[in-house]
């Protein structure tokens, strides 16, 4: 059978089936999924727990024969199988069908792995674990979903999030659910549970730099190019590395060049800022520079960022520190006669 991330707890309390599949791109949820089938595992007396890892070489015989023989230790046993790849291979794939057709006697079963493509989905494999019990396939929660997996999850560990606090996380953490999860654990660590407010947040984040990046985006869509200047040359006399720089001016660059085409086209600047589900308090930030760049400085604003880019990876020519100087500027309505695309 099929079953949700969110269908995960209520399955458990009904019973514990002999085998699971647990996948996804997001190593956190799987881990959390993992977990939870692991505590009700134990809490149902599988006191035994063996963890192995699928690597080169890995000894597939020895896995069948380990899930055929009764427990030495413990009358009940957990045995968790790690698939990185999500590809077992021929003969992996071989022995999971055989463990599905049989499967071991007071013994729960779980093999977690990273994403599957579509093709490995359809397997014979996966289907049969899934017909032999139960696979839990783990997506990242989409956009519009992200802050109420933020709110969630801070309600989870006490806290009560004050106004504007759960938009600020999902901004600076951008979907990043194991950053935000850290950052949700370090304030329920701090202040227990209690009402935490915006001057909490941005006085504990645990990366100063992460923080400071978003000043300098902060800063180019304003329009403000003296303290983009500033801020650029604090950052880079901090060793901050330029990759997260273009992180968090390329998104402000492709949120700016889809919003401008949707005012071309004949939108508000307040619909479309409602529509992209931007937080109050950057609604003047965006107004701004959508009210200052054409729908054409925008797309160049994406072509310097692709640029950019281009020469951090080695692929093209040019100074990557005047690269991000020009992105940066040009966010803020100024263009030096140093930087042509």
């Amino acid at each position: 059978m099929q079953i949700s991330a969110d269908q995960l707890l209520s399955h458990l309390k009904r019973g514990l089936a002999p085998i699971y599949f647990v996948y996804g791109e997001e190593h956190l949820l799987v881990e959390e999924c993992t977990r939870a089938i692991r505590d009700a595992a134990h809490a149902a007396g599988y006191l035994e727990r063996q963890v192995l890892t699928v690597e080169s070489g890995f000894d597939w015989n020895g896995l069948f024969n380990s899930t055929q023989s009764l427990s030495l230790f413990s009358e009940r046993r957990l045995i968790e199988l790690r698939l990185p790849t999500g590809k077992p291979g021929e003969p992996g794939a071989k022995v999971l069908m055989e463990i599905a057709a049989r499967p071991p006697a007071d013994t729960v079963f779980v093999v977690s792995g990273g994403k599957l493509d579509k093709q490995t989905r359809e397997t014979k494999w996966v289907k049969a674990l899934e017909s032999a019990g139960a696979v839990i396939a783990v997506y990242p929660p989409e956009a519009a979903q992200w802050p109420t997996w933020i709110r969630r999850r801070m309600e989870m560990q006490g806290l009560r999030p004050g106004p504007g606090v759960v938009d600020l996380l999902a901004h600076l953490m951008e979907g990043n659910l194991l950053a935000c999860a850290q950052e949700i654990d370090k304030l329920a660590m701090l202040f227990g549970a209690a009402e935490v407010g915006l001057d909490d947040i941005e006085g504990n984040l645990s990366d100063n730099a992460r923080y400071n990046v978003f000043a300098l985006a902060d800063a180019s869509l304003r329009g403000e190019p003296v303290a983009v200047a500033r801020i650029l040359d604090s950052l880079r006399g901090e060793g901050v590395e330029p990759i997260l720089i273009l992180w968090a001016l390329a998104r402000e660059a492709r949120e700016l060049s889809q919003m401008a085409a949707m005012v071309a086209a004949g939108q508000s600047v307040m619909r479309v800022l409602d529509t992209r589900r931007v937080w109050a308090k950057r609604k003047p930030l965006m107004s701004a520079a959508l009210k200052r760049l054409s729908p054409e400085a925008a797309q160049d604003l994406l072509r310097r960022a692709a640029r950019t880019d281009r020469i951090l990876k080695g692929r093209g020519a040019g100074d990557v520190w005047q690269e991000l100087q020009c992105l940066a500027l040009g966010m803020s309505g100024l263009k030096p006669s140093t930087c042509t695309i």
